[in-house]
């Protein structure tokens, strides 16, 4: 397969960090004298981003968006690694992508910062010509902006760009934005009708689609 751009998100597609994402929130519900909520329903309200992710966890409660943001923000980016693990085959996946000779980015809506901290902590930053973050653009997925930027630090054509995900929001900003999608599901995310170009199963099977053909 010719080089191509393959912008990968994160949570739920590099890094399973469900637990960790479970705790700042219910640190900030337990300051807020509210009681915690299931880890699972937590985890289905990830992917747009960390606002909409305290918005989500504060349903029907009346309080202080504003503080509850600054809560969860404080406790998490402080605790980022503390259960979170990379799921099976990415540090080598990403590694064998990079040395086939692709150009690989990092878009997510979790805030630039802590994501390039996660990725330095599991030392796979090397592997990202860039990475983009909540903050670093102008709009989160599925809005496109994220999409554009890579493309044009890249040098890449549409054609061979791949935005990887696990949720819809990573599939809409690849349509949003004009290029192909593949979609993981080994995730927490959901299709939520959207149709990937290519489906995988486990990250390993990515790997060999992109390196094989």
């Amino acid at each position: 397969m010719e080089p191509q751009l393959l912008v990968f998100d994160l949570d739920g597609t590099l890094i399973d960090s469900r637990a960790d994402l479970a705790e700042g929130i219910n640190h900030m519900r337990k300051s807020l004298g509210l009681d915690p909520l299931p880890p699972a329903t937590i985890g289905g309200y990830v992917g747009n981003g960390v606002r909409k992710l305290v918005e989500r966890s504060l349903q029907g409660a009346a309080v202080d968006v504003e503080e509850a943001l600054r809560i969860n923000k404080e406790y998490y980016f402080s605790h980022l690694t503390v259960h979170t693990t990379c799921y099976p085959g990415v540090v080598d996946g990403l590694r064998q992508l990079a040395e086939a000779g692709h150009t690989l980015a990092l878009l997510t809506n979790k805030p630039g910062d802590p994501s390039r901290e996660i990725l330095k902590h599991f030392e796979v930053d090397r592997f990202f010509s860039t990475v983009i973050g909540g903050g670093d653009v102008a709009n989160l997925k599925p809005e496109p902006d994220g999409v554009f930027h890579c493309l044009e630090e890249s040098g890449m054509e549409h054609s061979k760009a791949w935005m990887v995900g696990d949720h819809y929001t990573d599939l809409s900003a690849a349509k949003n934005a004009g290029i192909k999608s593949a979609f993981v599901h080994y995730g927490f995310g959901e299709a939520r009708g959207f149709e990937a170009t290519e489906n995988f199963e486990a990250f390993s099977d990515l790997v060999a689609f992109f390196t094989t053909m």
